[in-house]
Parts: C-alpha cells; structure tokens; sequence
C-alpha cells in the first residue's frame, strides 16, 4: 500500500513538471520511423542545382529548354508523359535528352527539393560537338586523327578520367553513346580536371553506325579488350589516324561494336590480374600511340 501510494506522488510530481514545460513530453509514433523530410542542398534555388546540374520542376525545366541548354536525361513520373509534361517531354528531346518514365518512388528519391512536380533532369555542363564539327577539326589538324570512343561507361569519374587523358595525349575528340552511358555531368567535368573545357565530346545515338562514319572518312578503329583475334598493343602500328574504343568498365566492348573494329588489341598484363580499369586502359593505349608518334618523328 506504501509502495502504491509513493508511485502516486511521483506521478504527480513528473506531471506538474509536464505542466510547467520542466520536460517535453516524448511523441509516439508506436514503432513508426519519423519522416525525413528532403535537405535542400546549399544554394538550391528555383529547382536547379548548378553543382549537379540538376533541374527539378516544370517550370525550372521550360527556362532550360528556352535557353537552349543541352539535356542529358530526363526522368518523367509514369503516366504523365501524355499530359503536359509529354510536349516538354518532347522538347527536351528534340535538345538530345534521353527520356525515362519511371515510378514516382524513383524521383523522391532523386528529388533533393521534395518538390520535383513528377518531373527531374539532368543538364550537360558543357556543350556537345556534333560529328561533322569533330571532322572539321580532324582535317584541319597537323596531326593525324586521334579519337576515343567510349563504349558504355557508366561511371562519371571514369569518363571525366578518359576525357583527361584524351586531352592530355592530344586527341581531337571524344565520341560517347547517348543511351546506356554517363553524359557530361558535373562529376563528369570535375573528374576531367579542366580537360573538358578543351576536348570536343560527340554524342552519337548508334555506336556501330559511327565507327562506319569514321572508317568512310579513312580513320582505322582499334577496340581494346581480350579475345582470341586480339593482338599485343605494342605490336600494333597506330602512327595513322586512329579512333581507340574503351570498353565499359563491367563487360568491355559490346559485340556489336568489337565486331566493327578494324583491330582488336589486348594490353600485356604479367601479373595476376588481367584486367585494368577502363580509364586506365585508356591513358596506357594513348600515351603508346604517342610514343610510337613521337618515335617515327624523331621527336623525344
């Protein structure tokens, strides 16, 4: 009776407390994890984000698509693309963007404004090259044809790596694919170092259709990877104008586009691992392609 009695008072007691604001009382939720609500990221303004080039909204993407800005992706909550956000849809499209319906699940988590109106995209942060602008450029050069083709890189440091070593090898371009690859994000141009600032990216809807395009205009393709007609690379002669395809960095080259190259190449590897990351694939390939260059020149 005692014990009931103390238990009582000191009920009370920690009620008043209550009372007094002393100590706030716990919120139930019976089990229920407390909803995070999105964290703006600083500086998020008006739906875009320029440190990831990321457009949220409808409105943030109309002003994209007046400006004219190149879009790499855009990411559509099913069932809308046959409302009004099927003619922005269709605008961004007509900029090159790759269009993905998907659930809205997948744009909340996509979404760092909570606010993204059924409707996310991702901006180039550089401008791409169109492939006769990138021929120009070849047959103006002093120097014979030199281009990476990147087959699939999913990866954005991986391609901002290659871009790097493109650039730093003197290539006079890049050629990406438009689906299944990293576009030129923000990652992308960091990675790069600067590179991107100066080295053209050509993005091309179909692979093998374009190594056709370079063979026509007498440029040799060299795909990388290890098969049974793959041939040492420091056998290989590449003083002519040459385009090096860089397999993704999962499955390599794609068959399709291995089957178009005029050579396939394997890079000699002693040790016990027999593969190498691609952008480290791709800076070995074109720094030998520079020595050989250098050596028929003379050059040291």
């Amino acid at each position: 009776m005692i014990w009931v009695i103390a238990l009582k008072n000191e009920r009370e007691r920690i009620e008043k407390r209550f009372d007094r604001g002393d100590i706030k009382k716990p919120e139930r939720n019976f089990g229920r994890k407390p909803e995070k609500k999105p964290e703006k990221r600083e500086g998020f303004s008006g739906g875009f984000d320029p440190a990831e080039n990321v457009i949220e909204g409808r409105n943030a993407l109309v002003e994209v698509i007046k400006a004219g800005r190149a879009i790499d992706k855009v990411f559509v909550a099913r069932g809308e693309l046959s409302g009004s956000l099927g003619h922005l849809a269709a605008r961004a499209k007509e900029l090159g963007a790759v269009i993905v319906e998907c659930d809205r699940r997948k744009l909340d988590s996509l979404s760092s404004t909570g606010a993204h109106q059924g409707v996310i995209a991702y901006v180039a942060a550089h401008e791409y090259t169109e492939f006769s602008e990138l021929m120009r450029i070849v047959h103006e050069s002093d120097r014979p044809a030199l281009i990476v083709v990147c087959d699939e890189i999913s990866d954005p440091h991986n391609l901002g790596a290659i871009i790097r070593s493109a650039e730093a090898a003197g290539a006079h371009g890049v050629i990406i694919p438009k689906r299944r690859s990293v576009g030129l994000s923000a990652v992308v141009a960091k990675a790069s170092a600067g590179a991107l600032e100066h080295m053209p990216v050509v993005r091309e809807t179909n692979l093998p259709d374009t190594i056709d395009r370079l063979k026509e205009e007498g440029i040799w393709v060299y795909g990388t990877g290890l098969s049974e007609k793959s041939v040492n690379l420091y056998d290989t002669d590449l003083t002519g104008p040459a385009a090096i395809v860089i397999g993704s960095e999962g499955d390599g080259i794609g068959r399709l586009v291995a089957s178009k190259c005029d050579v396939m190449m394997k890079i000699p590897m002693p040790g016990t691992i027999q593969s190498l990351n691609a952008s480290a694939a791709a800076a070995v390939t074109l720094f030998e392609t520079v020595r050989q260059r250098l050596s028929e020149k003379g050059d040291r």
